[in-house]
């Protein structure tokens, strides 16, 4: 069984800074993509950026510039570093663990999901 565990959300005022961690726990062999989602009340739950293993990363328009996502394969951490936040940046945000390997098996792979992580910018 894995788990995905999100922490770092809460309360920020306008342009300021909050940074999600995300860590992928069981028994894992191999994540090929990890990514971060949101969704606001009301509104689909949208991409705001993912990282593949070997650094490659994709960002929502609106957040580009503002955050950045890494990870750290070893620890199977994924990390989204927000600046500059923004009232529309409030939402639930959601770690996203793709094309999970649970063994050496290539063509098994597994999608999970964290519980959420919530995120307020106000002031």
């Amino acid at each position: 069984q894995v788990q995905l565990v999100e922490s770092g959300g809460g309360l920020v005022q306008p342009g300021g800074s909050l940074r999600l961690s995300c860590a992928a726990s069981g028994s894992i062999f191999s994540i090929s993509a990890m990514g971060w989602y949101r969704q606001a009340p009301g509104k689909q739950r949208e991409l705001v950026a993912t990282i593949t293993s070997d650094d490659r990363t994709n960002y929502k328009d609106s957040v580009q510039g503002r955050f950045t996502i890494s990870r750290d394969n070893a620890e199977n951490t994924v990390y989204l570093q927000m600046n500059s936040l923004k009232p529309e940046d409030t939402a639930v945000y959601y770690c996203n663990a793709d094309r999970v390997r649970l063994t050496s098996d290539y063509f098994r792979t597994y999608n999970y999901w964290g519980q959420g992580t919530q995120v307020t910018v106000s002031s």
